[in-house]
């Protein structure tokens, strides 16, 4: 198991991961909407090249010179990279969020964590158009899915923080690291929009999630429909998927007419999230990892 990774791309995988950190710490460290528009923008123009770089970086290991590779690996890395893109958007749209200093350094892992388990050779639907409009829905669908899932955390942590603060004076406690730590993410949920804010934002997500689910359902019936002559191809990943996409439907079709919010949406969220992840993601890893079976 393992990946031999080229000297000049090693260079490349060290400098996005260490940009990838630099972008969370840039965001703890300080508060980015003190900082002048020349500054946002450096920031944005730095963050747009890594992002490119680990797209590139994805590229050359996925599609390698012996055919397609893909697996769990870099299912994970492409779901990431494609979550800080999102927020690398929001960013350049004036809206840096907190949410940077989660999914940045968790990218960060996504990105050399394919060196490790570089996934199985693909099959000859490859190039199939219909497999390619599939497969780039369907990573969309995780990636967007993923963030909400890191979005309700944070809103779960937030309302926590509502009715148990987090601050303690430093030299009223034994343990100055972890006061310093707690005040820290004290300041850090500061920044963050109201409760409110975030929930409508959340379920944004939501309806984007669903509605890119559904797509790819939709793309998963042309495909095998073209290229196997059936309908649908009942499998482990279809049936996961399926269930995500009804617990987002159903979760948004209890808050349309039951007004479902606050825990209650943040445990269907999370719920649903972890569905999506068992269609593919779980199954890849204990196909590769645990049985080792190139499947």
């Amino acid at each position: 198991m393992g990946y031999t990774v080229h000297m000049n791309f090693s260079i490349l995988y060290a400098l996005v991961a260490i940009l990838d950190l630099w972008a969370a710490i840039s965001v703890v460290r300080s508060d980015l909407s003190a900082w002048s528009v020349a500054r946002r923008t450096w920031r944005a123009a730095v963050l747009g090249l890594v992002l490119i770089l680990h797209g590139v970086l994805w590229y050359q290991h996925v599609f390698a010179l012996d055919g397609m590779r893909f697996g769990f690996a870099p299912a994970i890395s492409i779901t990431l990279l494609l979550a800080c893109v999102v927020l690398w958007l929001e960013g350049v749209s004036g809206h840096w969020s907190i949410l940077d200093a989660v999914v940045y350094p968790a990218a960060a892992v996504g990105l050399i964590l394919p060196i490790f388990f570089p996934g199985t050779l693909a099959g000859s639907y490859v190039d199939n158009l219909y497999f390619q409009l599939h497969l780039s829905v369907a990573l969309a669908a995780s990636s967007v899915v993923s963030l909400a899932a890191v979005h309700a955390i944070l809103m779960s942590i937030q309302e926590h923080r509502l009715h148990t603060p987090l601050r303690m004076p430093l030299n009223q406690s034994k343990f100055l690291f972890i006061a310093f730590v707690q005040n820290r993410l004290g300041l850090l949920l500061d920044q963050l929009p109201s409760l409110l804010a975030m929930e409508r934002l959340l379920f944004r997500f939501i309806v984007v999630g669903f509605l890119l689910l559904t797509l790819t359902l939709a793309s998963g019936v042309l495909f095998t429909e073209q290229w196997l002559q059936q309908v649908l191809v009942i499998n482990h990943k279809v049936v996961f998927t399926i269930f995500s996409w009804a617990i987002f439907g159903a979760l948004l079709f209890g808050r349309r007419y039951y007004g479902w919010r606050g825990k209650v949406a943040l445990r269907w969220t999370l719920a649903g999230v972890c569905t999506l992840l068992l269609a593919y993601v779980g199954s890849r890893f204990v196909l590769e990892v645990i049985l080792q079976r190139a499947v």
